[in-house]
């Protein structure tokens, strides 16, 4: 069995909250000995989007030998992990159930602890793995498929919302979008790839609540206004309307994220984790915002960005570190904000 300290303990960390199934082992010192991640992609295409049951027993046949596999290439035995990281929502609860009771069997198993994840945590301290230059305090826009949200982060867990969707959010709006052009799943990479050779100004999109001195976000209208362009008689080129969609989401997470920068002037960092961080057009622009405030913009690697197991073991670092284990019994939520006391939103979407 190996001798580690606690402050740079091995941790294993375990993914399956969407249709994405990971594992990996990441260590105190940032270096990740193993990871591997299956997607569904062929599974989901047919309905265009992801069905939960089939995700569901898609990480139940793959998660274990996932485990198996990433624990034989670094050359480690359970035995010599410290704890074992799951996420335990929020997320399609019928995944996030299989990771968790997976999560809870090994540590049982191996008589280590169980540190059950939040998602998003994983997604707000991922930058962390890549950069250890990056300090606590600073402003995170958290931006994928089921979450948009602006949240000021003070130290694990430790967080503040500043702000969230009150409908849809981005990664969700973009994978729509590409689902009412046809172009296939999943939608956003698609539909950055075509974008790439449109004109962004040839269709007039809204940018809702840009200006407003509401702090939060909405796609739903943007995402409405696209499936009216493309139903016209005589649309637009489908290069045109995927360019002009993206410009506009890009405009709102912009305009938004100036605001809540505003608010923030101790931040060392501005921060965008999550999968639509992958965006190169939206990198760019948030790249251009943090410059105005003297900011450096922080972004984990693009194969961070995107559900995996590495940011959810990095998450169990830092929680082990500061002594944050959890019972076996601790609950699967399908629902799990960072901010627990943030306000009330409005809207029948609103996301938490």
């Amino acid at each position: 069995m190996m001798d580690r300290s606690p402050s740079r303990p091995l941790i294993l960390g375990l993914e399956s909250s969407c249709d994405d199934t990971a594992a990996a082992l990441v260590d105190g010192e940032r270096n990740i000995l193993a990871q591997r991640v299956t997607g569904q992609n062929d599974e989901h295409a047919p309905y265009g989007g992801v069905v939960p049951e089939i995700a569901a027993r898609a990480h139940s046949e793959r998660l274990t030998p996932l485990v198996e596999a990433v624990l034989e290439e670094a050359g480690i035995a359970l035995a010599d992990v410290d704890a074992v990281a799951a996420t335990a929502g929020p997320g399609l609860i019928g995944g996030v159930m299989v990771g968790l009771v997976t999560g809870k069997a090994l540590a049982f198993a191996s008589g280590r602890p169980l540190i059950a994840v939040n998602h998003l945590e994983g997604h707000a301290l991922s930058p962390r793995l890549a950069d250890e230059t990056l300090a606590f305090p600073y402003l995170l826009l958290l931006v994928s498929g089921g979450h948009t949200q602006l949240l000021f982060v003070e130290g694990v867990g430790k967080y503040r919302r500043l702000a969230t969707t009150i409908d849809d959010a981005a990664g969700e709006a973009f994978d729509k979008s590409a689902k009412i052009m046809g172009l296939g799943y999943p939608g956003g990479p698609a539909l950055e790839a075509l974008a790439k050779t449109g004109d962004p100004r040839a269709v007039p999109l809204p940018r809702p609540l840009t200006g407003s001195d509401e702090p939060h976000f909405s796609f739903a209208g943007l995402k409405s206004a696209v499936l009216r362009a493309w139903q016209q008689d005589d649309p637009p080129a489908a290069a045109d309307l995927a360019a002009s969609f993206q410009a506009a989401a890009t405009d709102c997470l912009v305009d938004r994220s100036r605001r809540a920068l505003v608010r923030v002037p101790e931040a060392t960092a501005f921060v965008v984790a999550g999968g639509v961080a992958a965006n190169g057009a939206i990198r760019a622009a948030l790249k251009a915002l943090a410059a105005e405030f003297g900011l450096p913009l922080v972004a984990p690697p693009m194969a961070l960005c995107t559900d995996n197991a590495a940011m959810i073991a990095w998450a169990g670092v830092e929680r082990f570190r500061l002594g944050l284990t959890d019972p076996l019994d601790a609950p699967a939520r399908p629902r799990w904000p960072l901010d627990p006391d943030a306000e009330t939103v409005r809207g029948a979407g609103a996301k938490a």
